[in-house]
């Protein structure tokens, strides 16, 4: 079994908070063109009505909007999450930081060389 020290673990979490902010900006970045992409689409659709272009066309162009601007709300909605997400791996990386750095400070000051050694009921929270 690998050792897993406040180093490591540190590292690990660190990696995971840069890789789900990341993803969460380009889940962000995705809903947003989507977006744009669904405005054009109405956009284009008033310009065919403008034009006196048959209803089928219009019709389609305008179902076409609709489903685009659902495909966006969806992402919006899986964007938000993302952060959400991010946001919560950033509080878990903090809180890993917070209730494990004093324990690895103590250890590095210590005279203990080997853990096996050290008595489990001592590390234990009163």
């Amino acid at each position: 079994m690998a050792e897993l020290t406040y180093k490591a673990l540190m590292a690990k979490v660190g990696h995971k908070e840069k890789i789900l902010a990341r993803n969460a900006d380009s889940v962000q970045r995705a809903s947003d063109t989507i977006t744009e992409l669904a405005d054009d689409t109405v956009t284009d659709a008033q310009a065919l009505a403008a034009k006196s272009v048959d209803p089928d066309s219009r019709s389609e162009c305008q179902e076409l909007a609709r489903t685009i601007r659902g495909v966006s709300e969806g992402a919006i909605q899986y964007a938000s999450k993302a952060h959400d997400t991010s946001k919560a791996a950033a509080a878990a990386g903090d809180q890993a930081r917070t209730t494990h750095a004093g324990l690895q400070e103590a250890f590095d000051r210590s005279n203990v060389t080997d853990l096996e050694k050290v008595s489990r009921e001592w590390l234990a929270q009163e």
